[in-house]
């Protein structure tokens, strides 16, 4: 028996038929030469001999009597396997594959349905033959779908999952089988006067834990405030207020039931030279790559806001190393990046993302100790999923989600997969497109995952938020190209500069600067024409 964390318990608080809280991806798969059968059954008699690997599995809720604290992990009395792992296209015989568009539709719809709590919260969907596209080569592949509930586990903990049911070769690994003593007796574990003594012991742990964490944090967010205080005081300008308010998009809404789902792909090598080229991370160029497809698809279909668009991003405080499969929580806080969707140029926007990742970076530096991932459990299901529930719904379904000003536009999340090829039940992932959470007032998500040598976008939304999701996943990998000829294009002939054209000589100088030295002048040039 193991209480859930205040993080965690709060994606089951706040979850309601319009808000899954479960994340997931889309691997599409080669199988195995010479391979015959049905992939589904193979998938489900691989995972049935690795069940025991990772305690997701096997785990499931049991809610606290009159909801007086945070739900309990205990391990399930036996698991439906067939239950859990269903096959998503048509089982007829002589049925002709589904089509990929077909595949992103259904897993729309089965993502946008929530995971019955009376079971362990997983799903996997399995597709035993998809029709590629001409553009992806026209083959036939298999498809492995997968819904885990964000209260399980979070983005790096799903790495650790896929490392416990996966293989890095077409031959699948030996695993020990299980421990007969490891099962968890119930009758023991669910006395009701054990239960309700863990609310007080844990409630007790979590305020003799913030009480002790105030006078840091006090510190700490006083030290923060005082040195932006003195930045900006240093250089003459009055300070800005700390937060700034995102400007209204369509993606800022209310949600409904339905989803749209489309993927892109881009190459993981590249997308580092260029980040680097430029002064940058992989995570800066990311960002650049999803600004300027926003930028380029709110101008073709809306009316692209004069103010740059806000990104609200997940920042894992797990400490780094953190293996152990048992704790696959969440241990995560959220931070803000300016895309600089506003800006025309696109050396000008890719600095204006620096900046604001810099930031970011800095910030969370001194306060990730800090952040809370728990809060007492005392009475919190009265408190969290009875009055902010009803706030969340009201807000989304009245209308005042498009209405009210947000902090943020969309989510944007950059998980590290794994580098080489991994396979399931012998069957080759081709690719790793991740699905995650939409809210109300945040309607769209892109989630960008890496593995095996690309990148691979896993774009998620309300139907009527995006309805032409095709042509925004269409602008990411345009915005790809787009960066490609940015970095290839010869730098234009200098004139040899006159004494009376100092100003104009410098501004042609920095025009023809190489990418690789260009990013100081760049800056500059960003900073002056940011203050005209």
């Amino acid at each position: 028996m193991k209480s859930l964390t205040g993080l965690d318990a709060t994606f089951l608080y706040l979850e309601t038929p319009e808000m899954p809280m479960h994340v997931g991806s889309l691997n599409l798969c080669e199988l195995p030469a010479g391979f015959k059968g049905s992939f589904h059954k193979a998938v489900k008699n691989h995972i049935a001999k690795r069940m025991h690997l990772a305690p997701v599995f096997s785990r499931k809720l049991v809610f606290m009597p009159l909801d007086l604290g945070h739900p309990l992990w205990v391990e399930a009395d036996s698991v439906d396997i067939d239950f859990h792992i269903r096959r998503a296209d048509p089982s007829k015989k002589g049925a002709a594959p589904m089509t990929l568009a077909e595949v992103h539709k259904l897993c729309a719809q089965l993502h946008g349905e929530v995971i019955d709590r009376d079971f362990p919260l997983w799903e996997f969907y399995i597709f035993d033959r998809i029709q590629l596209p001409e553009s992806q080569g026209g083959g036939i592949v298999a498809g492995f779908f997968s819904k885990i509930h964000h209260a399980a586990l979070d983005g790096k903990g799903g790495v650790m999952l896929a490392n416990a049911m996966l293989d890095l070769s077409p031959e699948p690994r030996e695993v020990a089988p299980p421990d007969p003593d490891r099962r968890r007796k119930l009758e023991a574990d669910l006395k009701l006067g054990k239960m309700i003594g863990s609310v007080f012991s844990s409630s007790l742990g979590q305020l003799a834990k913030v009480a002790k964490s105030l006078p840091a944090a006090a510190s700490t967010f006083g030290s923060t405030l005082a040195k932006q205080s003195m930045g900006s005081s240093a250089t003459g300008v009055k300070p800005k207020m700390p937060m700034k308010l995102a400007p209204p998009t369509p993606f800022n809404a209310g949600i409904g039931t339905g989803r749209v789902f489309v993927t892109a792909t881009i190459p993981l090598a590249e997308t580092k030279a260029m980040g680097k080229a430029v002064g940058g991370s992989f995570n800066d160029m990311v960002l650049w790559i999803c600004s300027t497809a926003l930028r380029n698809y709110l101008t073709q279909h809306h009316s692209l806001p004069k103010k740059s668009l806000v990104a609200a991003m997940p920042v894992s405080l797990r400490e780094a190393g953190a293996t152990d499969a048992s704790n696959l929580g969440n241990q995560v806080s959220m931070s803000l990046v300016e895309l600089g969707t506003h800006l025309v140029h696109p050396l000008k926007r890719m600095n204006a993302i620096m900046a604001s990742t810099a930031k970011v970076k800095t910030s969370m530096q001194s306060l990730k100790g800090l952040l809370p991932t728990d809060y007492p459990s005392l009475l919190a299901p009265w408190l969290v999923g009875g009055a902010a529930k009803m706030a969340l719904n009201a807000y989304g379904k009245s209308g005042m989600a498009s209405r009210l000003p947000m902090v943020a536009n969309l989510a944007i999340s950059n998980v590290p997969g794994p580098p080489v090829p991994l396979y399931l039940a012998g069957a080759k992932f081709l690719t790793f497109h991740p699905l995650s959470i939409i809210l109300h007032g945040l309607a769209l998500n892109i989630t960008i995952q890496t593995y095996a040598g690309h990148v691979d976008f896993g774009i998620i939304a309300d139907k009527k938020a995006l309805p032409h999701a095709r042509d925004l996943a269409k602008a990411i990998e345009e915005a790809f190209v787009e960066a490609q000829a940015l970095m290839a294009a010869p730098a234009p002939a200098v004139p040899a500069p006159r004494k009376t054209a100092k100003p104009a000589a410098k501004k042609a100088a920095v025009k023809a600067a190489p990418v690789k030295t260009r990013k100081a002048a760049v800056t500059k040039a960003t900073k002056t024409a940011a203050k005209q």
